[in-house]
């Protein structure tokens, strides 16, 4: 199968196959990453698809920030004595709490694509080593590897 060829090396010391590598796998071996450009393209589709589906949750929560103050506008000034009051206010709070998370994961898919462009993805901002293709699977646009990621905590 032609994916085979795709995958990559698990050591950089390993010694050739019968007959010298080919061109493609000498590249590999001296990339900064090891991510194939199978993986790349993989996990760029992932970075796309969820840039999209935020920037719709973003112009949703927008629209309904919007409702909320239209619904404040028809309703009485008097929060401590309007049974609505409360309600808007805690819906205004939780909305903008998600538009503000929705506005820094956007950011965080965007600095995760600059650095595929340039050739640093899948490199951990800190320490420099490999993060896992696992963890790029799950969250692509994660900048730290496991381990700098748990001393962040």
């Amino acid at each position: 199968m032609t994916d085979i060829a795709e995958r990559p090396t698990r050591t950089r010391q390993s010694s050739p196959a019968k007959g010298s590598p080919s061109k493609s796998t000498d590249a590999k071996l001296t990339a900064p990453s090891k991510l194939t450009t199978r993986q790349l393209a993989s996990l760029r589709g992932l970075l796309e698809g969820d840039r999209a589906r935020t920037g719709m949750l973003i112009d949703t929560v927008t629209d309904e920030m919007g409702a909320f103050v239209s619904a404040r506008r028809d309703t009485a000034t008097d929060d401590e004595h309007d049974p609505e009051g409360p309600t808007l206010a805690f819906e205004r709070s939780q909305t903008s709490a998600i538009l503000s998370q929705s506005k820094q994961h956007l950011a965080e898919i965007a600095a995760a694509l600059t650095r595929m462009d340039e050739g640093r993805y899948g490199l951990c901002k800190t320490c420099g080593n490999e993060i896992a293709l696992g963890r790029l699977q799950v969250r692509p646009q994660a900048p730290l590897c496991i381990s700098c990621a748990e001393r962040v905590r």
